[in-house]
């Protein structure tokens, strides 16, 4: 029997080549959905300003989207890309140091209140991505602080330079939402990258049957994926957009 063709690691990977890699890179989806919660955490201050929003979901996505998605196809090469390691290097490097001269220019307005989370973020991003300790900072409850939690605060802080019991609650929706696509999307790449072949035959109770294969297990946690992409995006820009207008 000839082995199947490998599923491509992700639903939004291009193919193997080009620039194109570069979106791969980007993880557009879960970047989104992260960025997401910078808008949240902003939407929540008594007083929203554009300026600093702008300058959080600037930094976020380069730290995030960017730079800690680099180191994370440099380590292992999750997405099989054939993207060259000294591209990817500069590319995690220069966003990190954007997204630190962003943060310094919060702490420049804001004050000190914001000093810790300047000193955290590229901790998180290289701690989480280059796995320096190993599991114990690469973790899904890392992940749902660091990638959850702490856009949130960060944002509700750069707008209102203080913390309330609200941001707190909505930073812990925010975990429990992004341990939610963690399972998911643990299930799906499993399947996607470290599975050969899925054989088997759903029996139901009406005496039918229907195959059993990697489509019938990518599809349910996939297409939740994509909603909640979608549906934490939207929130979020509903939520700006009442406060801004």
């Amino acid at each position: 029997m000839a082995e199947p063709a490998p599923l491509p690691p992700a639903y939004y990977a291009t193919k193997a080549g080009g620039w194109r890699q570069w979106w791969t890179i980007l993880h557009p989806p879960y970047t989104a959905w992260h960025l997401a919660y910078v808008a949240i955490g902003a939407a929540l201050a008594p007083r929203v300003a554009l300026t600093p929003l702008l300058a959080a979901l600037g930094a976020f996505l380069l730290a995030v989207g960017i730079a800690a998605h680099a180191i994370d196809e440099l380590h292992g090469r999750p997405l099989r890309t054939t993207l060259p390691a000294p591209a990817l290097g500069l590319a995690a490097g220069l966003s990190l140091a954007g997204a630190a001269a962003l943060g310094a220019l919060g702490v420049a307005r804001d004050g000190w209140i914001l000093l810790p989370f300047l000193a955290a973020g590229p901790l998180l991003v290289i701690g989480y991505n280059a796995e320096p300790f190993g599991e114990r900072l690469h973790n899904d409850t890392v992940f749902a602080l660091a990638w959850g939690a702490f856009p949130v605060l960060t944002a509700y802080v750069a707008e209102a330079r203080t913390l309330r019991l609200a941001p707190l609650l909505a930073a812990m929706g925010a975990v429990a939402l992004s341990l939610a696509q963690r399972r998911l999307s643990d299930a799906a790449r499993s399947i996607r990258r470290r599975t050969l072949r899925v054989v088997g035959t759903i029996h139901l109770v009406d005496g039918s049957s229907r195959p059993l294969d990697e489509t019938a297990l990518l599809q349910p946690a996939e297409r939740a994926l994509r909603a909640l992409s979608w549906g934490i995006v939207l929130l979020a820009a509903a939520l700006t957009t009442a406060r801004l207008t």
